[in-house]
């Protein structure tokens, strides 16, 4: 066996195992970040009321600099205080997590600083409860990730350094000896055929890490989905000043993009929206995760192929998406272009936007922690019919992913609920994007129907409360 370096100070040795803390989840994760939370933290989520005639403002992201110290001070929160709060109500004595450069598991970009950008060769995070609940937090392979883990490195000398990186089997070995160290009564690994996020361990890497492990040890593995699913959905508070000024541009870009400063009714068509819209997310600092999409609905036919030409009278629709800071965000909105002579949507429009507002309402209400995305799902279109809406619901968490870590509520193809994905329970401090929308006939249109289109992200406070994050779409925006 080669030599290996070790981090200066000793690790302290776990006992087989512990008691794990009898609260369900969400109570159990709520209580956690409310009592760790210093005031101003907390109030950094608290609702904040936006007029529906105020014009929403852009905010260009400030340096990279500062945006990394943003995204360091939340990562430290998230280790420190989710991580160890799931290991303990999951009763996960070790978790390991490891990975190969650009075979990273999904967990990676919720455990990493925002200077890297893909694993170390093999790196291999290991992540173990202790005694008083904290977590003892190894890496073996890469960097200590701004110090949030003790990193080991080999003591082989390298041609420019004293010491190179581990790699093959020193990384095997040493991890062995740490386990048999530790000895944990059980150890998580990221394999489930149903969860994305936590299937993170490739197949080729699973071999070889149980290889590493050895019968005794790999007969404590065992399988904890929720584990990464819900250290990846929970949100902190520190996290919603950002998010809501990254929505507040969202808003404002839409309301340009649909509006006399881009389109000009008869020559403008949906694609010059679309990558109008694209650069100019770009041009404030923005990425995003999806193409945009704009199309129109009209009295009339609309063209199927190639872009569209935007006309008088055109009901216009947009999804869009921004990515800050590894916040994600997910937006649809409605826009009108008037006729001559027209000062408003007609009536029917109206009323289509009226009747999608109200699912929104509806799913809102809804939305109880501890529930299913299924019994939301049913709950929602079971009031949604009472009150006679033609409507669908497909809503999806969002955060460090676009369609993110967390139960589905409906799919726009699966309204009679979403096998297991549908199953899993919603939980306080958590985002979605409310997604869905209400059929309405027009009678402008000669009865013709109109698919109000919505989507808004909101999210759960840490009593499971409902709110936007800015706002949502009660008005149409107005080409004239």
């Amino acid at each position: 066996m080669m030599p290996i370096r070790r981090p200066t100070h000793a690790a302290t040795r776990l006992s087989p195992r512990f008691q794990a803390v009898g609260l369900p989840v969400l109570a159990l994760v709520s209580a956690t970040l409310a009592t760790s939370l210093a005031p101003a933290a907390a109030a950094a989520q608290a609702p904040a009321y936006v007029p529906d005639e105020a014009p929403a403002r852009y905010h260009p992201l400030p340096p990279l600099r500062e945006q990394a110290k943003e995204q360091q001070a939340w990562l430290e929160a998230r280790l420190e205080r989710v991580l160890p709060a799931l290991m303990a109500e999951y009763d996960v004595d070790m978790w390991i997590l490891s990975m190969r450069e650009y075979a990273e598991d999904p967990v990676f970009w919720s455990i990493t600083a925002p200077t890297t950008f893909a694993a170390r060769r093999r790196s291999i995070y290991v992540f173990t409860r202790q005694p008083d609940g904290s977590l003892e937090r190894l890496a073996l392979g890469g960097t200590s990730q701004g110090g949030v883990f003790q990193a080991f490195r080999s003591t082989r000398p390298a041609p420019t350094q004293a010491t190179g990186e581990l790699v093959g089997n020193e990384q095997w070995n040493l991890l062995r000896e740490l386990v048999e160290d530790r000895d944990p009564g059980n150890i998580v690994l990221n394999i489930d055929p149903v969860w994305a996020f936590s299937d993170g361990l490739h197949a080729g890497e699973a071999e070889a890490l149980l290889e590493a492990l050895g019968p005794e040890y790999g007969a404590r593995v065992k399988r904890e989905p929720l584990l990464a699913m819900n250290y990846i959905s929970l949100r902190i508070p520190e996290m919603m000043p950002r998010y809501r000024k990254v929505m507040e541009s969202v808003h404002a870009i839409i309301s340009e993009a649909f509006s006399n400063s881009v389109i000009t009714p008869g020559e403008t068509t949906t694609e010059d929206v679309v990558w109008w819209m694209r650069q100019k997310l770009r041009d404030l600092g923005y990425t995003t995760w999806f193409q945009t999409s704009v199309d129109v609905q009209r009295a009339g036919d609309v063209p199927s192929d190639g872009p569209v030409v935007i006309q008088e009278g055109d009901l216009l629709w947009t999804d869009y998406g921004l990515v800050a800071q590894n916040l994600h965000t997910d937006t649809q909105h409605l826009g009108y272009v008037l006729r001559d002579g027209e000062t408003g949507p007609p009536a029917g429009l109206l009323q289509c936007l009226a009747n999608s507002n109200r699912l929104q309402d509806i799913l809102l209400e809804n939305m109880e922690p501890g529930l299913t995305g299924n019994e939301i799902l049913a709950a929602t279109l079971a009031q949604m019919r009472s009150e006679g809406i033609n409507g669908t619901v497909y809503t999806h968490p969002i955060g460090d992913h676009g369609h993110g870590a967390g139960p589905l509520i409906g799919r726009w193809d699966a309204q009679e609920g979403v096998p297991v994905r549908g199953d899993a329970a919603l939980l306080p401090n958590t985002w979605h994007s409310i997604e869905l929308q209400a059929t309405t006939p027009i009678p402008e249109w000669g009865g013709k129907p109109a698919r109000c289109r919505q989507e808004e992200e909101a999210y759960l406070d840490e009593d499971g409360d409902r709110h936007w994050v800015f706002r949502r779409q009660s008005r149409f925006h107005l080409v004239w």
